[in-house]
C-alpha cells in the first residue's frame, strides 16, 4: 500500500470549491447558470495549473486522493508546513 499523498491546504480548498460542478448540474432548466459556469472554468484552470501537478504523472497519481481528501476534509501537512 502506498503512503497517503500530502496535499497543500489551499489545493484541498480549491478541490472542495469544485462542488460548483454539482451545483451547475442541479440547476433547473432555464436558470441562469453563467456565474456558475464561469466559476467552474476558473476553478478548473486553477486546479490544473497548480504547481503540485508540475510532475508529468502527478495528476494521474494524486487526483483521486485529492478528491478523497477534499471530501473527507482531512489532509496531512506537506513537508515543511505546519498543520492548520
Amino acid at each position: 500500500m502506498r503512503p497517503p499523498f500530502r496535499f497543500p491546504e489551499d489545493l484541498i480548498t480549491l478541490q472542495r470549491a469544485w462542488q460548483t460542478y454539482a451545483e451547475l448540474a442541479q440547476a433547473p432548466a432555464g436558470a441562469s447558470t453563467t456565474a456558475l459556469r464561469r466559476r467552474l472554468i476558473t476553478l478548473s484552470g486553477n486546479l490544473c495549473t497548480y504547481p503540485h501537478w508540475a510532475a508529468p504523472a502527478a495528476w494521474r497519481a494524486g487526483g483521486v486522493e485529492l478528491r478523497r481528501a477534499a471530501h473527507t476534509h482531512t489532509s496531512t501537512p506537506a513537508e515543511g508546513q505546519a498543520a492548520a
